[in-house]
């Protein structure tokens, strides 16, 4: 694994809503509209490596790999170090895959609204509920809802939101 300082590493600034099962009809007329399968493991640090998350992403007849560390800041603000990585890497990677965990499968919708890129994900183990994020400048950005949403909460601050603790409780949060 190669070394890579995190301080310097992009700042991602994000907020996450819990919604409602949503209607995929509606969400593929929004402008910049697509959908991609997602499937990511998180790793444990062990020795040398510094733990973090691999994905496997298939988009259309594209399938591409990345490893992602984050180093979190505040409740939204983090350091993230992302890179595109082999499939052979990414398999060597899953050896690495935290004990007890599942694998995250989603298909990530992605549209724009109101000047903003919105990724929502609809998980496998829900069929009532899903997540909307939406990366920012600042922590302080306001966050217009689509219309085709409906928004059940804020759930930025509850980590038990967070991809790397739904692989522990398998998407059991209440």
């Amino acid at each position: 694994m190669e070394h890579f300082d995190i301080d310097q590493a992009p700042l991602e600034i994000e907020r996450k809503f819990l919604i409602q099962y949503p209607d995929i009809s509606e969400l593929s007329k929004m402008p910049g509209y697509r959908v991609v399968h997602m499937e990511q493991r998180y790793l444990q640090e062990e020795g040398d490596f510094p733990g973090g998350r691999v994905r496997r992403i298939v988009d259309g007849d594209s399938v591409k790999y990345v490893y992602t560390y984050k180093v979190r800041i505040s409740d939204m603000t983090r350091h993230e170090f992302e890179k595109e990585i082999t499939e052979d890497e990414y398999r060597e990677m899953l050896r690495h895959q935290t004990p007890d965990t599942i694998t995250i499968k989603k298909d990530r919708h992605s549209f724009l609204y109101q000047g903003l890129t919105y990724e929502l994900d609809i998980y496998t183990f829900w069929d009532d509920k899903a997540t909307l994020e939406a990366e920012v400048d600042s922590e302080d950005t306001p966050i217009p809802i689509p219309p085709s949403v409906t928004l059940i909460k804020e759930v930025t601050r509850d980590r038990r939101y967070n991809n790397s603790q739904l692989s522990y409780n398998k998407g059991n949060i209440e």
